[in-house]
This record gives C-alpha cells, sequence and structure tokens, in this order.
C-alpha cells in the first residue's frame, strides 16, 4: 500500500514537480494551494506526512506557515510536518521546530534530498509507533551490541531506541557524562545500520583547531596553503556512503558551526583551495558531554545546527544511575586486564563488588575500567578483594600528590604554565574546552599559548 504525502504550496509548479518525484519514488501525493486547502484534505484522507512551504501569499513573514503547522499539530499530533524554507530563512525553520514539526528542508532542494528526508521521517515515526519492548536476550538476537555490557532497564530502552533507529538515516545526537559509553551507541548504530559495511569515520572535534577545521573535514588542494604539498582528503569524503562520527560536537568553535550545518544541509562542499563543489552522502551521529541547550541560551551554539544534528536524541545515564550493572562491568573488565597483563586474577570478592557498587564513579564506565586495570596490576592474589582496591586508590592519590608545585627556582614561570598545559590535557584528552575552561582560558588564548610552547594536539 502507497504511503501518501499532502504537499502544500501556493506554487502551482513547485506541487506538479515534487507530486512527480513522489511518484516515481513510489508515493501517493495530494496537493494544497494554501492552509484552508489543506486542513479540508486533511480532515477527510489519512495521509502518512505532510510537506508544506512557509509562505502561501506575497507576505513572506512565513506566519501562515506556522499557522497551519500550529493547526495541524493541534488536530493530528502523531502526523510528520516537513517544512520548506529558504537558507537565509532557517530561523523560521528553527521556530518551526520548536512548533513540532518533524524536519526542516532549504530551498534549493533535490528530489533526491527531498525523498530521502520523507523517507527518514516516516522511518522514524514508525519506529516511535512500534512499542514492543524486549528482553537484553531478545535485543541480543536481533542487533549486534558488541561490547555493549548490562542489563539495567535504563540501557534496555537505549538500546531497544538504537535498534529500532539504526536502520533509518536519521541523524542521531548522543548525550551523557564523560566516560559513559557515547561512542560505543555510536558503533552499534552504525553496525546495524544500512551502511555497515561502508566506512565508519569518526572525528575528535575538541582536538581540531579552527584554522584546521576546514582542511580536516573537507581536505585541500596542493597549494592551498604552505603546508599543502598535495591534495587531501577530508573526513567527509573518506566516510561517504558511510557514517560519520562528530564527538566533543559542543566543542566545535562558533564560526566553524555555520560550515559544519552548511554540509549537513546541502550535502556538498568545496575542499580548501579549490572551486569544485562535491556531493557527499553520509549519515551523521554527533555526541557530547556538554548542555548544548544552555550553550545556545548564552549564543555558543548554533540552534539550527542543534535541530539539524538531534533528528532523533539519545541520554546515556551516569554509572551511578545503573548500579546494578556494575558487577557485570568490573567481570568484563577483570578479565580483560587479566588477560592482557598476564595475572592469575579471576574473581571479584563479594565485598569488593559491593564496595564498587556503592561508589559514585564520576568518571563513569572508563573510570571503573581504569580502577580494575589498576588493581588487578598491583594485586598478588587471585581474587580482588576490598583492600586490593583501596591500595590502588591510595598509591593513585600519591601519585596525584607529587605533582605538586616545584620548588623555588628549579623552574621558570613559563616552565610551569607549560606543565600545567599539559598535564590538564593529559587529564581531558581531546577535550579542548575543558582543558581551557580548567585552565581559566578561553579557547583562543589556550591555541595561542599551544603554538607558543609548540604543544601539538
Amino acid at each position: 500500500m502507497n504511503r501518501t504525502i499532502l504537499i502544500v504550496d501556493d506554487d502551482a509548479s513547485v506541487l506538479a514537480s515534487l507530486a512527480l518525484a513522489l511518484k516515481q519514488a513510489g508515493y501517493a501525493s495530494r496537493t494544497a494551494a494554501n492552509a484552508q486547502e489543506a486542513l479540508q484534505c486533511l480532515r477527510r484522507e489519512i495521509f502518512d506526512a505532510v510537506l508544506q512551504d512557509m509562505n502561501f501569499s506575497r507576505k513572506t513573514s512565513g506566519e501562515e506557515g506556522l499557522q497551519l503547522l500550529e493547526n495541524i499539530k493541534t488536530e493530528f499530533p502523531a502526523l510528520p510536518v516537513m517544512l520548506i524554507t529558504a537558507w537565509g530563512s532557517i530561523e523560521l525553520a528553527v521556530r518551526g521546530m520548536k512548533y513540532g514539526a518533524a524536519d526542516f528542508i532549504t530551498k534549493p532542494w533535490t528530489n533526491e534530498q527531498i525523498i530521502r528526508r520523507i523517507e527518514t521521517v516516516l522511518d522514524i515515526n514508525a519506529a516511535k509507533a512500534d512499542t514492543t519492548s524486549f528482553s537484553r536476550e531478545e535485543l541480543d538476537a536481533r542487533y549486534n551490541f558488541k561490547g555493549i555490557i548490562g542489563h539495567d532497564p535504563k540501557l534496555m530502552h537505549i538500546l531497544d531506541i538504537v535498534g529500532r533507529i539504526a536502520a533509518t538515516e536519521a541523524p542521531v545526537l548522543i548525550t551523557g557524562e564523560s566516560g559513559t559509553g557515547k561512542e560505543l551507541i555510536a558503533d552499534a548504530i552504525h553496525s546495524n545500520s544500512k551502511r555497515r559495511e561502508k566506512p565508519s569515520v569518526k572525528v575528535n572535534l575538541g582536538s581540531i583547531t579552527p584554522t584546521l577545521f576546514e582542511s580536516e573535514l573537507f581536505g585541500h588542494v596542493k597549494g592551498a596553503f604552505t603546508s599543502a604539498v598535495s591534495d587531501r582528503k577530508g573526513r567527509f569524503e573518506h566516510a561517504d556512503a558511510g557514517t560519520i562520527f562528530l564527538d566533543e560536537i559542543g566543542d566545535l568553535d562558533f564560526s566553524c558551526q555555520v560550515k559544519l550545518l552548511r554540509v549537513l544541509q546541502e550535502r556538498t562542499f568545496e575542499a580548501v583551495g579549490s572551486s569544485m563543489t562535491r556531493t557527499v552522502d553520509v549519515r551523521v551521529i554527533s555526541a557530547t558531554n556538554r548542555n548544548l541547550q544552555d550553550m545556545i541560551s548564552h549564543g555558543r551554539f548554533r540552534e539550527d545546527l542543534l535541530y539539524r544534528l538531534n533528528l532523533i536524541a539519545v541520554h546515556l545515564p551516569p554509572l551511578r544511575e545503573r548500579r546494578d550493572d556494575i558487577p557485570l562491568l568490573a567481570s568484563h573488565f577483570l578479565i580483560a586486564a587479566a588477560h592482557q597483563y598476564r595475572r592469575e586474577v579471576g574473581s571479584i570478592a563479594p565485598g569488593a563488588l559491593k564496595w564498587l557498587q556503592g561508589r559514585n564513579f564520576p568518571g563513569n564506565i572508563r573510570e571503573l575500567k581504569h580502577l580494575i586495570e589498576r588493581t588487578v596490576l598491583m594485586s598478588t592474589g587471585t581474587a580482588l578483594e576490598t583492600r586490593d582496591f583501596l591500595a590502588a586508590l591510595a598509591i593513585e592519590q600519591e601519585e596525584s600528590r607529587k605533582d605538586m608545585l616545584p620548588a623555588v627556582g628549579s623552574m621558570t614561570l613559563d616552565e610551569v604554565e607549560r606543565a600545567m598545559i599539559l598535564k590538564t590535557l593529559e587529564q581531558f584528552p581531546g577535550n579542548v574546552s575543558h582543558v581551557a575552561e580548567t585552565l581559566g582560558l578561553t579557547r583562543q588564548a589556550l591555541y595561542r599559548r599551544l603554538e607558543k610552547y609548540g604543544i601539538v594536539l
């Protein structure tokens, strides 16, 4: 049975063009030239989605489109509505997303873009409508969740969502504290998607300076700048037909955000030094441990970029909210560490497991893994006891205290500053924003010091 799309636009040529494109892609369609006709159609026939322009008269404010959107969402709350607007009116599209639109498409568009966006929105809607729940064993039988440990209900809910959305083309934003396993979830989305046989390219945006952003992501041609001795493909081109994982998206410099938005919106880019426009087909997954809404309110993150990134949002709970999974994780890390370091440690004593479950682990799963590895290295027995963990922690704290201020006269102020920058980079690897904040610097000031001291990220 064909899915039916309602197209709303006052331009007859646009209606005819879109109807033909939908027909060629296997969709049925109906058309409406204004808001009144659109509502009449919706009241007498069932539709799978609405594709609507934002203006139906000489007015170009978009208020008519927003009013129609509001009316549709009031009468038909589950019906996905996609907006068509001009690139210069993205702010209007963002308002529409707040009103409940499922997605927005900017002019000029191609038929391929329109069809792909419609397919994605319909797939997401179908995934949301499916309320079937599965056990961990059933999920593992249906999907590939290799490396993701746990049975906590919150984790099961996340894996259920991941399994449903993996087959869609929807961009996904993964949020959560550092060490919660965001990269593992990104891997799971790719490995369960239609692109699983294609490249999966990972980019840590926190480690890319604003000056290198375009070259790293879009590539450059020979002679584009002094050190460009040959052509170089960017990360997006390497990810073509596959998935690109943009980690630490909240650390992306504001000046670079509009450049990223354009390639996500138009699926085209130019390599640095080239005037040739290249097309790219990628599925975008991003992740951050930052509060992007808070950053938007402080003018540090673009709201239109957020809406383009998080057609689906997945939030990972901290380890302290899934304590029942700690024994499973600890056992997993113990086996791996004992094998890696060739130690005859086979178990964790019940009392030690209970002690681990009582800890908050601000560094989450990553911190637990580090503690298990360190304790395995130091332990002399075949089973880890609470005292073994306490001893490992005590030595770690003692090592930290050794890094106190040096004796007067032993280092210059520049040497102290350089050492502190290096230590902070070690503490927050790849997270330039956290490093800058911890040192009380702006990102730009930190970059200047990195250049001054010859520190390469």
